[in-house]
């Protein structure tokens, strides 16, 4: 569509050589590889509070140990085994392994806090996922063509089934979803800081590792406003779009994209959402995709994406004070 090498993605779907300065965001192709938001984008802080809670953790749990003594030491098993694809360790290996390394000093202790921190880097690698397709869906709004083959059309208001729609739809019901993840991994985090284990006689579990977000109840700060746990508009639709994408079905009985065409070009590209109201899709009986707001969802997603993780910042620093460290400005 464009022959732009690395045009500015402008969220109606129209590429620019150059920021439009029309107030909107746009996204700009990084030295790293990826799409991102000029303005909006709280992955560095959330990044930040991650790092310090690595920290946290290892501080909580090994209190009163010569951490940077025997950490040389330590097998390297215990950090990467069962989580991490360079261990190639059976289940039955790591067993041997552990029982072969019962007599280093604070084994089970150093194993609990590879969980732990385990469960953090989760939630920076899920945090990195949604950003990703956030800036794959632009990508392809802005410099795919919708119709194969690209042929010159009419003016006016023309919709598309394709391929290409197909993917656009896939990258947004993963954003979704993926976001619901990150208040599963979040849930699970907060509780086990809350409630650390202490007895390292044996390997102990995780004390959150059977809860999801529908547990929430168990993390003392539930409620909160501002953070994963408020009950309020805003986090009801996240776990609607969730429950309807994996649950009930498409957001768009047959996806599909607009474009709005004048003098023979694209001026307008763009994806319709369902109407919600209070955070739930409008509903009549068994009719529950109604598009009488004309919802353009492209031009949504970045305030949709800031306002997550504003409030998953927040979240994050009561995990913090849950382990003893001062919260920082927001």
């Amino acid at each position: 569509m464009n022959s732009m090498a690395n045009p500015c993605l402008n969220l109606d779907g129209v590429p620019s050589e150059a920021p439009r300065r029309d107030g909107r965001p746009y996204l700009l192709f990084d030295p790293q590889g990826a799409w991102r938001l000029s303005r909006g984008s709280r992955l560095y802080d959330i990044e930040d509070r991650c790092v310090r809670l690595h920290d946290a953790f290892k501080q909580a749990i090994m209190t009163g140990v010569d951490y940077s003594t025997l950490v040389y030491a330590l097998p390297s098993f215990v950090s990467i085994a069962g989580h991490n694809s360079e261990a190639p360790v059976t289940r039955d290996l790591f067993e041997r392994f552990l029982v072969g390394s019962a007599s280093f000093p604070e084994i089970n202790r150093f194993l609990y806090l590879a969980d732990c921190q385990h469960l953090v880097s989760s939630i920076q690698e899920c945090t990195k996922e949604v950003e990703q397709m956030l800036g794959e869906f632009y990508l392809t709004l802005n410099t795919e063509s919708f119709f194969y083959p690209a042929m010159k059309q009419d003016d006016g208001v023309r919709y598309s089934s394709s391929p290409v729609t197909t993917k656009l739809f896939a990258f947004l019901g993963f954003i979704f979803v993926r976001m619901h993840s990150l208040l599963d991994y979040t849930v699970k985090v907060a509780v086990e800081a809350e409630n650390l284990q202490t007895d390292f006689a044996r390997y102990p579990k995780l004390s959150g590792s059977n809860l999801q977000y529908g547990d929430r109840k168990r993390v003392k700060f539930n409620g909160e406003p501002g953070t994963f746990f408020e009950t309020c508009e805003f986090m009801t639709s996240v776990e609607t779009l969730r429950n309807r994408i994996i649950h009930d079905g498409l957001l768009d009985d047959m996806p599909k994209a607009y474009e709005e065409i004048r003098d023979g070009k694209a001026v307008e590209r763009y994806v319709l959402f369902p109407d919600m109201t209070e955070g739930r899709f409008d509903r009549f009986k068994n009719r529950g995709l109604f598009f009488g707001r004309e919802d353009k969802i492209n031009l949504r997603l970045p305030e949709l994406l800031t306002e997550f993780q504003s409030r998953q910042i927040r979240t994050l620093e009561f995990v913090l004070q849950s382990l003893g460290v001062t919260p920082t400005a927001p």
